[in-house]
């Protein structure tokens, strides 16, 4: 950065031409400086904005108790009934404090930007200087004439660094609404998990139960006992943990949702959104992600910046420092004296070279990591896609397939039941497996909505993948009960 000052010493008032130089120069400064201020709405509408178009939602700043009052009161709305996927985003938008905290950020951006696009206050100085019976007086006014002079490069970079905050607000706000309906699907899925796996529970205690009896009249082995007493215990672990990860699936939605008290105990609705007819295809998915991914916006426009940034140090390598003052003096035994002076730097020894070295280093650092970012968001969508059309397929052969044949198979049985063709034993076994298919078929629906929250994020921004799941646990109950 060049160092300019203009330092007048010793202003008299007769000097009317340097001072009305002065005093023009003091005014437009004062002009330049009064275009910093503050934006209304200190620049939230465009992540408004975004919420409105990506998210179909509301987003508001709590700027004042007023606002806060009418979050908290239609977020009562939202809580007074079964929550849906959407209104649970919308509650966390609204009630998250983590995500009014972020939005603080653009405040402290927007502060910190009106402060560097305004001119440093003038200093004024006095100096008086005795030397036998001379008196010398000086007077000086200064202004940071370097400020004035890069007063717009600094505010055109202000103003792209305040744009890339606003970026990652909107990104904060978009993670923020697919963790959310993310949590809201996994929490749902744990609910109704608990409650099959309570049936499979009580069909294992059943058997248990009708085993011991009959062991004690003679017609059960106690082979046959032990592997019905081994059921149970198995079905009352999985219950345990069905239950356990209902509580941890619904507390973290809680912490999204950021509610507390009273509002803890909100509803869920009884089961999970049917699967969609079909899905449609998307081949340009890539192209879309690219155009539309904040991610790769932002990492576009710091390499952007960079690269003005590193003309601006090729222009300035050679003058690190130019000093301008006017300088006049006056003295009770002496003519006043007047007169100007410059002094600038000379590239003896430092020519500049490590400061554009580096600027072209930072430069080329920002190129590459824009690359990448658009190399992984071309990766990210692709494998969001494919995740997403898989747990379709997967969740869809559950409901046509699966079930379906299981409750064929369980309809059957039971009028071999009726004709006293099978045992009990037969039946509860069949009930089990059936059960278990259906737990089986609420872990894939679980899985596909997932897949979709992920599929929406990766086209917005940065998603957090769900990891592929295995095998569901509930199969691994139904082959136990085949015994």
């Amino acid at each position: 950065m060049k160092t300019i000052a203009l330092t007048p010493t010793a202003v008299h008032p007769s000097a009317a031409q340097p001072r009305l130089r002065l005093v023009a120069l003091l005014i437009a400064a004062a002009a330049l400086g009064g275009c910093a201020s503050f934006s209304p709405d200190g620049g939230f509408s465009t992540v408004e904005q975004a919420a409105k178009e990506r998210l179909g939602k509301d987003v508001r700043w709590a700027r004042s108790p007023a606002a806060q009052d009418g979050m908290a009161q239609r977020v009562a709305e939202l809580l007074a009934k079964p929550l849906s996927a959407d209104d649970a985003v919308q509650v966390a938008l609204l009630n998250n404090r983590g995500l009014q905290a972020r939005f603080q950020d653009l405040g402290i951006t927007e502060a910190e930007v009106v402060q560097a696009g305004r001119v440093p206050n003038p200093g004024f100085s006095f100096g008086r200087f005795r030397r036998g019976d001379e008196i010398e007086l000086e007077r000086g006014i200064h202004v940071n004439l370097a400020r004035l002079i890069a007063l717009p490069v600094i505010n055109a970079m202000e103003a792209r660094r305040f744009q890339a905050t606003q970026g990652l607000v909107t990104m904060s706000v978009l993670a923020l609404a697919a963790d959310t309906r993310k949590a809201w699907v996994a929490a749902l899925a744990a609910e109704e998990t608990v409650r099959y796996m309570r049936r499979v529970s009580q069909a294992a205690e059943a058997s248990a139960e009708l085993a011991r009896r009959m062991e004690q009249v003679g017609n059960f082995s106690k082979l046959q006992r032990a592997r019905e007493q081994g059921f149970h215990a198995d079905a009352a672990l999985n219950l345990a943990r069905a239950e356990q990860a209902q509580r941890a699936t619904r507390e973290r939605l809680t912490r999204l949702l950021g509610l507390w008290g009273a509002q803890t105990q909100f509803k869920l609705p009884e089961r999970l959104p049917d699967l969609p007819p079909d899905l449609a295809d998307r081949p340009d998915i890539e192209r879309v992600a690219l155009a539309q991914r904040l991610d790769v916006q932002a990492a576009t426009l710091a390499a952007e910046q960079t690269a003005r940034n590193l003309g601006l140090t090729k222009t300035t390598r050679f003058i690190n420092v130019l000093e301008l003052g006017a300088v006049r003096s006056s003295s009770n035994e002496a003519p006043s004296q007047r007169g100007w002076e410059i002094s600038v730097e000379l590239p003896l020894f430092d020519w500049g070279g490590a400061r554009v070295a580096r600027a072209e280093a930072v430069y080329m650092q920002a190129v590459h990591g824009a690359a990448e970012t658009a190399i992984n968001a071309r990766s990210e969508v692709r494998e969001a896609y494919g995740a997403w059309r898989s747990a379709y397929d997967i969740a869809r052969h559950h409901r046509d397939e699966i079930v379906p044949l299981r409750q064929q198979i369980a309809d059957e049985n039971l009028l071999r039941y009726n004709g006293m063709l099978i045992g009990v034993f037969e039946l509860l076994a069949d009930a089990r497996l059936q059960i278990a298919s259906v737990n089986a078929a609420i872990e894939a629906k679980r899985d596909f909505w997932l897949a979709q929250a992920d599929l929406d994020m990766a086209l917005i921004g940065k998603p957090s993948l769900t990891p592929a799941a295995g095998p569901a646990t509930a199969a691994g109950t139904g082959g136990d009960a085949a015994h």
